[in-house]
């Protein structure tokens, strides 16, 4: 049975270091217990920020990082290189320093790749077919990484988007984004859904109040943030702030975690 758990930390600089130091933990232990692990990563500020702290970890120095293929639950479909990409944010925090083979980064293609965006999913959704155990669509994730915004978006599934409806694809083109820029491909919350653990990693006054809509359990399609369940655990890592304005009846030991709670590991 999935588990459901909130981390809440000071602020952003201690939620990065602690969320890194778990993220090793848990490919250590991943990879002592089957060959290779598959990681999807995001974008943005606070995930930018993790990749950097596990940069600089001194126990990341131990893992044996190329076997670990790295995938992303969304892109900006903008150039190769460009700064607003999250591969190309992930690659400077972390990737690039650690010398992995080409085949274990699996980026999200790129604008110019191929003729139209659509085929750009199309081709994406068969790369992580590619990789699958037989009849399956993608491979099993051991561990997703998601942010929240401040509308309780994840990847590129947007509140009243068709998309956060979709049950029949793997990865879709959104055309339409509220935020900029409007051309992106995302995984399906399916998908999503389908890995072992996924850590939401939050933080900022801005965010609490999709936080707390998402722990109250609204409608996915309104809060995308809502429907994401991971099989075996999903983690809100939050800072103080985004917790600010969680519902009194959610802080409670069996649905609202602290840092200072012993919990099992992750």
């Amino acid at each position: 049975m999935s588990e459901r758990r909130v981390r809440v930390y000071d602020d952003k600089a201690e939620l990065a270091t602690a969320v890194a130091a778990r993220f090793v933990k848990r490919i250590a232990e991943t990879l002592a217990e089957k060959d290779e692990a598959n990681v999807v990563l995001t974008g943005g500020t606070m995930g930018e920020a993790v990749l950097a702290a596990v940069a600089s970890s001194k126990a990341a120095a131990k893992v044996d990082w190329s076997r670990v293929t790295f995938w992303w639950g969304d892109e900006r479909y903008l150039p190769s290189g460009d700064p607003e990409r999250n591969e190309t944010q992930s690659r400077r925090a972390l990737l690039d320093g650690l010398a992995l083979p080409a085949e274990r980064i699996k980026a999200l293609p790129a604008l110019g790749e191929h003729a139209s965006i659509q085929e750009a999913a199309e081709a994406y959704a068969a790369e992580l077919a590619a990789a699958a155990p037989a009849g399956a669509a993608h491979p099993v994730f051991d561990l997703t990484f998601l942010g929240v915004g401040p509308d309780g978006h994840v990847a590129s599934l947007f509140p009243d988007h068709e998309a956060v409806r979709d049950r029949d694809h793997v990865v879709l083109a959104e055309t339409a984004s509220p935020k900029p820029p409007p051309a992106r491909l995302t995984l399906t919350l399916p998908v999503i859904n389908s890995s072992e653990r996924v850590w939401l990693v939050l933080a900022g006054a801005d965010k609490a109040g999709a936080l707390g809509l998402a722990l109250a359990d609204a409608n996915p399609a309104d809060v995308p943030a809502a429907g994401v369940r991971g099989r075996q655990r999903t983690v809100f890592f939050v800072d103080r702030e985004a917790a600010a304005e969680v519902p009194e009846n959610l802080l409670t030991r069996e649905r609202f975690w602290t840092a200072a709670h012993e919990v099992p590991s992750f």
